[in-house]
């Protein structure tokens, strides 16, 4: 009989915030990108994950899970004028997205199923995914859009940490929306962020109640970074719709409330200088 010797797997220890700054600051200067080999081609470095729209991007991270950032997401899309899109770059089974469009188009080649919502186009991920690398690029619209909403659905640390076409994006573009929840937990997490996007134009989004009615202490455990943001008037409130909370995104119009506060944080972005009139 053959005794068979088994050896366990050696542990990795985790990374840290500075490996993550570090590797984020390599992405930054393209010590990844493949460079074109010598007599090939016409001199342009390519890259395997690029894409390269002709509309403005505007990307949302949610801090954790649970923290509203596909409901923002959905609507920034619908109050930024003209036809718009959000991309939800999620697996499959952790879509918010699937039951908010009012009509379905179906799947495209490229992977994505599609919907709309008015003027909005939806496009969602049809498999499932273990990493970023995986997220097929956006496809290219029949039509021109003035904004495309990405829906990150990915840890900020898993996206910074390979390069790929999302953290292009979230280096790219000209603002990033990061949610987060007012709680000590959700701020401690977007202090985190903020840390891990230093030298992005941040715009924050807690979900919660006004700032007045914040519970005691909650005021205090904002970090450095937060409170830079919140001294720049970027840090801003998103309310918290108990019946949108319970039941999740369907077709069902989006809170008056909650888009009054999407027309605040894009009228703080170049991607849309004005919105939609009065929400209804």
């Amino acid at each position: 009989m053959t005794t068979h010797t088994t050896h366990p797997t050696p542990s990795r220890a985790a990374v840290s915030v500075q490996e993550l700054k570090r590797a984020w600051r390599s992405v930054e200067a393209g010590d990844f990108r493949p460079r074109q080999r010598p007599g090939a081609g016409n001199g342009h470095e390519t890259t395997p994950h690029g894409w390269h729209p002709d509309e403005p991007v505007l990307p949302v991270v949610g801090c954790a899970g649970s923290v509203g950032a596909t409901t923002l997401a959905l609507a920034l899309a619908t109050r930024a004028p003209g036809a718009t899109r959000i991309v939800e770059c999620c697996t499959a089974t952790a879509s918010g997205l699937a039951p908010a469009s009012t009509a379905e188009l179906g799947q495209h080649p490229t992977g994505w199923s599609q919907g709309t919502r008015g003027d909005v186009l939806l496009e969602r991920g049809s498999d499932i995914l273990v990493s970023t690398d995986e997220v097929p690029t956006p496809t290219d619209p029949a039509a021109a859009l003035t904004l495309t909403v990405l829906d990150v659905g990915w840890e900020l640390e898993q996206v910074l940490a390979s390069p790929n076409w999302l953290a292009d994006q979230l280096l790219h573009s000209e603002h990033v929306v990061v949610a987060t929840t007012a709680t000590i937990p959700g701020l401690r997490r977007l202090e985190g962020a903020l840390s891990l996007l230093a030298g992005r134009r941040v715009l924050g989004a807690v979900l919660g109640p006004t700032r007045r009615k914040w519970p005691r202490g909650l005021e205090h455990s904002l970090g450095t970074l937060t409170r830079q943001l919140d001294q720049r008037g970027d840090l801003h409130q998103i309310p918290v719709d108990r019946a949108l909370a319970v039941r999740g995104l369907d077709s069902e119009a989006l809170p008056t409330p909650l888009l009054t506060a999407a027309d605040q944080v894009l009228r703080a972005t170049v991607a849309a200088e004005t919105t939609k009139g009065s929400p209804s």
